[in-house]
């Protein structure tokens, strides 16, 4: 399974609103100045996001989007099926090797069960591992 522009710009426009949650409508000028994208690409993508209810627009000098729930309440999975469609690397039909299918079940399982459990919030305050377990020392 591939992603496609779709989803990884549709992620980073979600991501860049739960970043400033509560603080007003962010524009998609911003969004895309700060990525390095296209604002008109990123258009295209607001608005299935919008239709599906994860985002509101707001009118005006000062509008922009905002999310339509916290971040904590919105997951990875949401997005990536709003703009890709459904989770799955391969299709498969019932007449499939069993043991094929039930290895392309697993991984389809397993990729939406990370991306189920991945919430905006988790995105935006994620950290490496080596830092947040490393050591500081003062000499």
């Amino acid at each position: 399974m591939k992603i496609s522009t779709k989803g990884r710009y549709g992620l980073t426009i979600m991501m860049e609103l739960a970043a400033k949650f509560g603080e007003g409508p962010i524009s998609l000028k911003s969004i895309a100045e700060k990525n390095g994208l296209s604002e008109h690409y990123l258009e295209q993508l607001i608005a299935p996001l919008r239709n599906a209810g994860l985002v509101k627009s707001i009118r005006g000098a000062y509008g922009g989007y905002i999310l339509s729930k916290e971040p904590e309440g919105i997951t990875a999975g949401d997005v990536i099926r709003i703009l890709e469609g459904p989770i799955s690397p391969v299709d498969f039909t019932e007449e499939d090797d069993p043991a094929k299918r039930d290895l392309w079940l697993r991984i389809r399982d397993s990729i939406a069960n990370v991306m189920d459990s991945t919430t905006l919030f988790d995105l935006i305050n994620y950290k490496e591992e080596e830092t947040q377990d490393s050591y500081m020392f003062y000499i």
